[in-house]
């Protein structure tokens, strides 16, 4: 039961917590009963246990008869971790989970459940499931899982624990290869270099804390009439009256231009021109919309090529006000740009630094979607709706690339990714299950052949752990999903983003000692440790495996 409970807790969570969206449905359809048992069936096997048990366990601590005969199988811990999940509110409504359930996202998601969770006579819990949800969400005050089984119209619950142990099994696969990988990278980047660091050599600065550059912010509007596509971004312009390298920073789905104001604020305060965009179509606004029920997706599959072609045109404008507006004359220096980007925007980041979109991956991967345990191909795969034609989104006046939690494992693969000439650093968070860090980060970064390459590992890093949180945000990310210090996750990538840019973009070789695990190893601090690798075989991962 265990296991039900995680799998069901899992899914619910990257439906409802990770994306946070949903769609408004009629609900007539659905007759208004719930529940009474929970059926467990393994072919011809079955048994069965009251929901009104797991209540009065919820609510009370108490086991009866019928769950005592499962509770020997599940330690304390594990039980009390029960009773969390069961009355744990949720804080969406009707709307915002009907939202996410009609999309095609949602429906993903719940095709999978529903070989999970089914009917009394054994068939899809696709409809019921959606049903459960959205009458539970009706409940404003009592939007719980526990409530959400009361909620299913039927008289049982039958779980097929032949497909949970697959998906189980699937998921301890997962997590024990991570495990592997993660510790593999923590011994390299523990070991000495066999030359001698020159960071002993220099007097180390203190880059979490801002440079001597003060600093404006504009906010300009770009308005490209070939896409139909008008958008702001804000330009911070350090006070010196000379040319600056440019960065640009591209937010993740369902965020904003402020998610990564903190980070624009340093690089502006060592001398960066930091130009921020806001992708409309995958933004902040884009999920209020579906919210408001005047969107009907989290978002259109042409955001895959919008977003690099918005970084595109910025710099085009860019270059345009330099030459004619006084207030960005003979301050930006197009010749040294470098980009970073989180989750979409670290994809958004690779595909400007020369990785193409790669259908041949995508048609591979694509089809068995149901049955994958990486939230993120939900969004890789919308690429599968566009036109197969060669996409121009690489910019060649981009110099080096930051990719944070990207995903690009099977939108650009191995063959796409090793296209790469530029120097790239991946950021990684062990814990993210969103991009997860084997999948995404990890293979991925062995995929690269750029000669410039670093992978840093942010140990207990989730997805969320470097944003900022939005004023815009239309729901906020839980605390659990953001995990621990996100402040420390910030400040390193404060920490590495300077060194990065400053050598490979700004062209100053002094910063390059920055670069190292004697760096790396200086700044990690407990409970985010942190590691730097620069290179990484297949064969290794393998190995240790």
């Amino acid at each position: 039961m265990t296991n039900l409970i995680g799998i069901q807790t899992v899914w619910l969570k990257w439906a409802l917590r990770i994306f946070s969206i949903g769609l408004l449905p009629t609900l007539t359809a659905y007759p208004a009963f719930g529940a009474e048992r929970i059926k467990f069936n393994y072919g011809l096997l079955e048994e069965s246990v009251p929901i009104s048990s797991l209540e009065t366990y919820a609510k009370t601590g108490k086991i009866d008869n019928e769950l005592s005969g499962y509770s020997q199988y599940i330690d304390k811990k594990q039980l009390t971790q029960l009773r969390k999940v069961l009355l744990t509110p949720i804080p969406l409504n009707e709307v915002e989970v009907s939202q996410f359930l009609y999309t095609p996202i949602g429906e993903r998601l719940l095709q999978r459940l529903g070989k999970v969770i089914q009917t009394e006579s054994r068939l899809s819990g696709f409809y019921a499931i959606r049903a459960a949800l959205i009458l539970s969400a009706a409940d404003q005050k009592d939007f719980t899982l526990l409530n959400v089984l009361r909620k299913f119209p039927a008289s049982a619950i039958s779980i097929n624990l032949n497909q949970s142990l697959q998906i189980v099994n699937a998921l301890q696969d997962l997590v024990n290869q991570t495990q592997s990988a993660v510790a593999l990278i923590n011994q390299q980047s523990q070991q000495k270099a066999s030359n001698t660091s020159t960071l002993n050599t220099v007097t180390v600065l203190d880059l979490k804390k801002p440079g001597s550059f003060r600093f404006l912010k504009e906010t300009i509007i770009l308005n490209d009439i070939s896409r139909l596509r008008k958008f702001p971004a804000d330009i911070y312009l350090p006070v010196i009256q000379t040319p600056r390298p440019i960065i640009v920073i591209s937010h993740g789905l369902g965020s904003d231009r402020t998610s990564f104001a903190y980070l624009a604020e340093h690089l502006a305060s060592y001398g960066f021109v930091v130009a921020v965009p806001e992708h409309p179509g995958s933004d902040s606004k884009q999920l209020q919309a579906l919210l408001a029920g005047t969107a009907d997706r989290v978002t259109n599959p042409r955001e895959l090529i919008d977003r690099p072609l918005d970084i595109k045109y910025l710099l085009d404008e860019l270059t345009r006000l330099s030459k004619s507006n006084s207030t960005f004359q003979g301050r930006l220096n197009l010749d040294q740009v470098g980009v970073l980007g989180q989750s979409f925007g670290g994809y958004t980041a690779l595909a400007l630094a020369g990785a193409k979109i790669n259908f041949k991956q995508l048609k591979a991967d694509c089809p068995a979607l149901s049955d994958t345990l990486n939230v993120s191909l939900l969004l890789q795969c919308l690429a599968i709706n566009l036109p197969n034609t060669e996409y121009n989104l690489s910019d060649t006046r981009i110099k080096a690339a930051i990719a944070i939690n990207p995903v690009d494992s099977s939108i650009f693969g191995q063959a796409s990714l090793s296209q790469i000439k530029i120097p790239v650093m991946i950021i990684s968070g062990s814990s993210d299950t969103v991009a997860p860090a084997l999948l995404e980060q990890i293979q991925p970064f062995t995929w690269l052949t750029t000669p410039n390459k670093y992978l840093i590992l942010i140990n207990g890093g989730t997805h969320f752990s470097t944003i900022a949180e939005s004023p815009n945000a239309s729901i906020p990310v839980p605390t659990e999903a953001i995990g621990p210090s996100p402040a420390l996750a910030r400040r390193y990538v404060k920490d590495l983003s300077v060194p990065f840019f400053e050598n490979y973009v700004a062209q100053q070789p002094s910063y390059l000692p920055y670069l190292s695990k004697d760096y790396v190893n200086k700044i990690s601090q407990q409970p985010l440790p942190l590691s730097l690798i620069k290179s990484l075989t297949s064969e290794e991962l393998q190995k240790a495996f």
